[in-house]
């Protein structure tokens, strides 16, 4: 926000306000806290309490190096500029390793890139807690009961990745696995049906489409999957580092 532009401050300020309103939280500003020299203006439009913090250097600076100057942000702040990317796909299409590779690609950059998380897929951890229960892969049986204890633990771990009290943004890109280009391969825990798996492909594509979510199909061996998905998060990494 450039703060000595006075048409600036009615479009920021009221961009602020819908912010607020859409979070659901009280409308009404009590204080406004900054580092930023602009503090005592931007409460003046609130018409709140100015609460000038201290620190070392400026918004500007810590934006145009936000990798390097991640770990001085809060918690809820880092969780909030987190670039969530899905892996999904039909059994032994390569989601797993795809999903861990390309976290270990960014984690291989050092420094705050090492923290890069991958989020196991409860799936294939509630196909175990049944398989214990003694039931065989070959009798398994799923219904909407399934998956609405699947969809929101998954989603729950998501976004605890982010830390107590911390939840990370919408998912930027979904990348779907095709099952052309890589054999099926049976890990005890695999149904087999190679009809049903060509066919989740074109569920999946479906389903993202319909809910307008961004995907990308990865296809061909591993290594060009892994190249694809590389290919498709980095820019959306460096947008969030030049916000």
């Amino acid at each position: 926000m450039d703060a000595t532009d006075l048409r600036v401050w009615p479009a920021q300020v009221a961009a602020m306000k819908a912010g607020v309103r859409a979070s659901g939280a009280r409308t009404e500003v009590d204080a406004v806290f900054s580092g930023d020299d602009y503090c005592h203006e931007l409460a003046r439009w609130f018409d709140a309490t100015a609460v000038q913090m201290s620190r070392t250097g400026a918004s500007t600076d810590v934006r145009a190096d936000l990798a390097g100057r991640w770990c001085e942000l809060v918690p809820a702040v880092r969780a909030g500029l987190t670039t969530r990317v899905v892996v999904v796909g039909a059994e032994s299409t390569g989601t797993t390793m795809v999903a861990q590779r390309l976290a270990a690609h960014f984690r291989a950059r050092g420094g705050v890139w090492a923290s890069t998380q991958c989020v196991s897929e409860y799936g294939r951890e509630y196909t175990q807690l049944k398989m214990e229960s003694g039931c065989g892969v070959a009798d398994f049986v799923w219904d909407a009961a399934d998956f609405d204890v699947i969809g929101p633990e998954q989603t729950r771990r998501e976004d605890a990745s982010g830390g107590p009290w911390t939840s990370v943004p919408d998912r930027a890109v979904y990348l779907l696995t095709d099952h052309d280009g890589l054999p099926w391969q049976d890990d005890g825990m695999r149904e087999g049906d190679l009809a049903i798996r060509a066919a989740m492909t074109d569920w999946f594509a479906e389903a993202l489409t319909a809910a307008g979510q961004s995907w990308v199909l990865l296809m061909g061996t591993l290594e060009q999957r892994l190249d694809v998905a590389v290919r498709t998060v980095e820019p959306l990494v460096a947008l969030r580092e030049v916000r």
